[in-house]
């Protein structure tokens, strides 16, 4: 995946690993910095088992090693691999603001097209004030459309949000290569990187997470915490 060959090539992997909490819901790892990722539980029980290899061994590796497991093809693996990639994202504290990913495609997407990959909380918002709303979802809920719809669904739309878990199940790429060039896109959630590397591969906005509190944060994910119920974190929007 060349968009992930680039976001490690750079990071400074001159760092320990001082933790790693596998939740329900999400994933953190403790390097330099707290870095989270979307755990996927349903796409994840899917696979055949093991779901991890060589559980309890995971802190003996470097951080290197550990990014690298973002192109593993096991969920919950990847999910490791995102955190620690995010644990390791130096971003330009200039560039970025105090904006969730719902009030900039609000503000981009009034009487648009909209195509959000990934079932959000705040879809009811948004469909009140697009032209036309395509929720495009590998685990849809009743009005959604299916993940073989993107092909079709994506081209047409002026506004593009799409999960930052597409990173951990590997279809970024190909949800990149879909938009038109003239869509604003946006990329959002816990596993989205904070780093302007995005800006080379399409993107206009990059909406995630920053942990300013690890402890917390790391406690709530290994207690089961959903997004929003982690504690400790503050959503940031980076944009081109």
């Amino acid at each position: 995946m060349k968009i992930l060959d680039a976001l490690i090539s750079t990071l400074d992997f001159n760092t320990t690993v001082r933790d790693i909490r596998q939740g329900v819901f999400h994933t953190g790892v403790l390097t330099r910095n707290c870095g989270l990722a979307a755990t996927l539980p349903r796409d994840a029980l899917r696979q055949e088992p093991p779901l991890v290899k060589e559980p309890g061994s995971m802190l003996e590796r470097s951080a290197y090693e550990l990014a690298q497991l973002a192109y593993s093809q096991s969920i919950l693996e990847a999910a490791i691999g995102m955190a620690t990639i995010n644990s390791l994202v130096e971003t330009d504290e200039d560039s970025l603001i105090e904006l969730n990913a719902a009030d900039l495609i609000l503000e981009k997407g009034r009487g648009k097209r909209i195509a959000i990959v990934g079932h959000f909380p705040f879809i009811p918002k948004i469909r009140e004030i697009a032209k036309e709303l395509w929720v495009i979802e590998k685990n849809p809920s009743e009005g959604d459309f299916v993940e073989a719809d993107a092909d079709d669904l994506i081209p047409r739309a002026d506004v593009v949000g799409i999960t930052g878990s597409a990173f951990t199940n590997h279809t970024i790429e190909h949800l990149l290569e879909l938009c038109d060039p003239e869509a604003y896109v946006v990329v959002l959630g816990a596993s989205a990187p904070l780093s302007p590397i995005l800006f080379d591969f399409g993107v206009d906005a990059v909406s995630g997470t920053r942990v300013v509190n690890p402890a917390l944060a790391l406690r709530c994910i290994s207690e089961g915490a959903n997004l929003r119920q982690i504690k400790g974190t503050s959503r940031l929007t980076m944009m081109r």
